[in-house]
């Protein structure tokens, strides 16, 4: 009987002391996840526009580097003036590896004066981050236009910064960002992996120099979507590298459309594959579509390329392949571009051009372009067919509604047709002002905000299939 009840009590104790384990280890794991929130304003950040606030924001990132758990930097409304600033993970400055997450519901400013950037490539930059969030739908005003000024003037000014760059990371989100009147470009993703870009807003003048909207490089698994662009240079520009790239429901004018490229920059370069762009608006930009390379030797590639459900509103080069790419004549006159484009598809393409050659394909004699396919490419010029040219490019071409070149090899099965086009498979436009951004409903598909200006007349979105 004794023995039994030392035997009961012992296994009483068992259970108290695991219960305890339990215990403290649930405790301390519910403590490791708890966010750690960290206001900018707290660390002395002044949201008056006026006063360098760029020591806080450093100290917010230290604080949420040395958290245990996840981090949030809150930065609350207002303005602040920020500096060149460079956000650096890894082992050997940040020892969080959980989430930070950047909520910037304010607005930061960079100094008007560019030289306060002390020619910095960069005005905000993270570096080899893994597991990043910049949400909040604040705003990065870089106060370009004294620059872009100065570069009118041909004075001797730096070239400016990237409002925005993430390089060397991982698991990154920018959702419901603004970047407005941005130096440089306005985003960069370089030698990053798995990033989702999403509701974001850009904005800068048609005339600004070399603003691009988004530049994406030498990174793999990368989205962007939702996302509305006025800008002077591209709206989405692809450089060496990329791979599995996804766009979807972008907005772009003013701007130079999407490109792939400029490549051919080198001589030894990575090729370019796996890239969709489906249902784009493009709206009195330069171009559409447009894939270009410098025309100079290089081991570089495109493969892998599909162009779907576009709409080109007076868009002055609406479809481009330009291998013979050369500025000003400059390191490359009469040389053939190494670039090797293939495996291009270009489906339901549709809307108007403001020039006569809707569609140009002008490839490398070197290496021309092989297996570019168009399905139901339907552009007018001025309610009439417009035209298209090639030069040493293969592939085939069904529904095309565009007067093909004769110099194009492309097999085909064209329907032509003439006077103004007729849009079918569209939807009208259900507007709901919700700040600044338009609601579109589609049938057969979820609700998609754009958030960007689009003209209170626009009575057209992309067919549903």
């Amino acid at each position: 009987m004794m023995r039994n009840t030392r035997v009961t009590s012992l296994l009483f104790l068992v259970i108290i002391l695991v219960s305890i384990a339990l215990s403290l280890s649930s405790s301390y794991a519910g403590a490791a996840s708890v966010i750690h929130n960290i206001n900018v304003v707290k660390l002395g950040a002044k949201p008056d526009g006026r006063t360098d606030s760029t020591d806080s924001f450093n100290a917010a990132w230290v604080a949420a580097c040395s958290s245990r758990g996840p981090a949030l930097i809150n930065v609350p409304k207002g303005k602040y003036l920020v500096k060149n600033v460079e956000f650096r993970g890894g082992s050997q400055y940040c020892k969080n590896t959980a989430r930070i997450t950047f909520r910037i519901q304010g607005t930061l400013l960079a100094p008007s004066n560019y030289n306060d950037l002390n020619k910095s490539e960069n005005w905000v930059s993270f570096k080899e981050v893994q597991g990043l969030s910049i949400i909040g739908g604040g705003t990065l005003d870089a106060q370009g236009s004294p620059l872009w000024a100065c570069k009118a003037a041909n004075k001797n000014c730096p070239d400016g910064a990237t409002s925005l760059r993430i390089t060397n990371s991982k698991d990154i989100v920018i959702e419901g960002l603004r970047s407005v009147n941005s130096q440089m470009f306005n985003i960069v993703i370089n030698r990053c992996e798995n990033v989702k870009i999403r509701g974001v807003m850009i904005s800068a003048p048609g005339d600004s120099p070399n603003t691009d909207g988004i530049h994406v490089q030498q990174s793999t698994g990368v989205t962007i979507s939702n996302t509305g662009i006025k800008t002077g240079d591209d709206c989405i520009s692809i450089g060496p590298g990329t791979k599995n790239l996804w766009i979807q429901y972008i907005a772009c004018g003013p701007g130079h459309g999407i490109s792939i490229g400029s490549l051919a920059k080198g001589m030894n370069e990575e090729g370019v594959q796996n890239v969709t762009v489906r249902r784009a608006v493009f709206t009195g930009t330069q171009n559409g579509l447009r894939i270009k390379a410098w025309g100079r030797p290089s081991n570089g590639f495109v493969k892998g390329v599909l162009f779907q459900h576009a709409i080109m509103k007076n868009v002055q080069n609406p479809i481009v392949i330009d291998q013979n790419y050369c500025p000003h004549n400059k390191n490359c006159p009469n040389q053939a571009s190494g670039i090797r484009i293939s495996d291009v598809r270009y489906e339901d393409i549709r809307g108007t051009s403001a020039t006569q050659v809707a569609v140009k394909f002008d490839c490398s004699k070197k290496n021309p372009c092989d297996g570019i396919r168009m399905k139901d490419v339907k552009l007018t010029y001025k309610t009439r067919r417009a035209q298209s040219t090639c030069a040493n490019v293969g592939g085939s071409a069904h529904g095309l509604r565009a007067n093909l070149s004769h110099h194009c090899s492309l097999s085909s099965s064209i329907s032509y047709v003439t006077g103004p086009l007729i849009w079918a498979h569209t939807t009208t436009v259900k507007k709901k002002k919700e700040q600044n951004s338009i609601q579109f409903f589609i049938p057969s598909l979820h609700a998609v905000k754009v958030p960007f200006f689009l003209a209170e007349s626009e009575t057209h979105w992309l067919s549903s299939r």
